[in-house]
């Protein structure tokens, strides 16, 4: 069974588009990468996923519960753990107050193991709360009671590189026990470490799903080449392009066969240095978004909008 399956999800706000035809399999044990800029969908696919907002047309399964079911659905969100990109905690209890209340809902068997690697002062109001702080307290009570699922919008956001390494390496352990991610983010480089597969939203349509290292493909490979001969460089090598010579450095991007470009590198003559290296995930991005002005000007015109009553930490408390 799949953990998250929907069929042409669509969300609409009056004319504002939140997501269209909307169609994705997360596989249970897997970590899958949700991603897409600011106002690109995520959060509105989480909030129909999880039953906070009512789709216009199409259809979801969270844990082989039909979303649009509110009874089921509220079954199997007992074993999902949500993480919000807004968190809505009441600011003046004490963290540990919180969790208390949480764990009468949930349960709390992984409590006091993940205070020992996110250690919100739970003994302070949480109007006092930093924001890396705030997401540590989430963290914790997404977790604790040992969920099936767990559904992360923007995990990392505010913690420090420290806490975001530790965070990333307990994701993959949790994975490797049988957990399924949801890892919806537009922080790139932390999804290349996470994440088994990755979707990629653009205007609230999702343009591709693939692995994330063919997605890395997708992108070709950085050669850099130091040599006496640089007119010899890539020369009659397919799928070598965006081709630089500069004092003897030759730089190009080849997304062809990688043995064939260890031979064709190996038959050179007077090579100094190579150095061959993935493409930064952002270039990869790109492809599907274009320039950055574009990125912008998707986000004006498709959005996440949070009416009230939708979808907010708050919201999120009994899942």
């Amino acid at each position: 069974m799949a953990a998250i399956r929907t069929e042409d999800l669509t969300k609409r706000y009056g004319d504002v588009v939140g997501i269209e035809d909307v169609s994705l399999t997360v596989e249970e044990g897997e970590v899958f990468g949700y991603l897409g800029p600011n106002g690109a969908g995520k959060t509105t696919t989480i909030r129909a996923l999880l039953g906070f907002i009512t789709p216009t047309s199409g259809s979801g399964e969270v844990l082989g519960a039909d979303i649009s079911d509110p009874t089921a659905l509220r079954e199997a969100r007992a074993d999902v753990g949500f993480l919000p990109s807004v968190m809505g905690f009441p600011e003046e209890v004490t963290g540990r107050r919180y969790l208390d209340h949480q764990a009468r809902i949930l349960g709390d068997e992984r409590r006091d193991e993940l205070l020992e690697l996110f250690d919100p002062p739970l003994d302070r109001a949480i109007e006092e709360y930093s924001t890396g702080n705030l997401r540590m307290l989430g963290i914790v009570r997404a977790f604790m009671h040992d969920p099936d699922l767990v559904i992360l919008d923007e995990p990392t956001s505010g913690l420090d590189p420290l806490k975001q390494s530790h965070f990333n390496a307990f994701v993959r352990g949790e994975v490797a026990d049988g957990t399924t991610v949801f890892f919806s983010s537009h922080v790139l480089g932390e999804v290349r470490q996470v994440c088994d597969r990755v979707g990629i939203l653009r205007g609230g349509r999702l343009v591709t799903v693939e692995p994330v290292d063919e997605l890395l493909h997708r992108g070709g490979k950085r050669v850099r080449v130091v040599t006496d001969e640089p007119d010899r460089v890539g020369a009659g090598l397919d799928g070598a392009v965006e081709r630089t010579v500069h004092d003897g450095e030759v730089q190009f991007t080849y997304a062809g066969d990688y043995q064939a470009l260890l031979h064709h590198l190996a038959a050179l003559d007077s090579v100094q240095d190579v150095e061959i290296a993935e493409p930064p995930l952002e270039d990869v991005f790109l492809h599907f978004y274009g320039e950055e002005n574009e990125i912008g000007a998707e986000a004006a015109t498709v959005a996440d909008p949070a009416p009230a009553g939708t979808a907010t930490g708050t919201e999120g408390d009994d899942v």
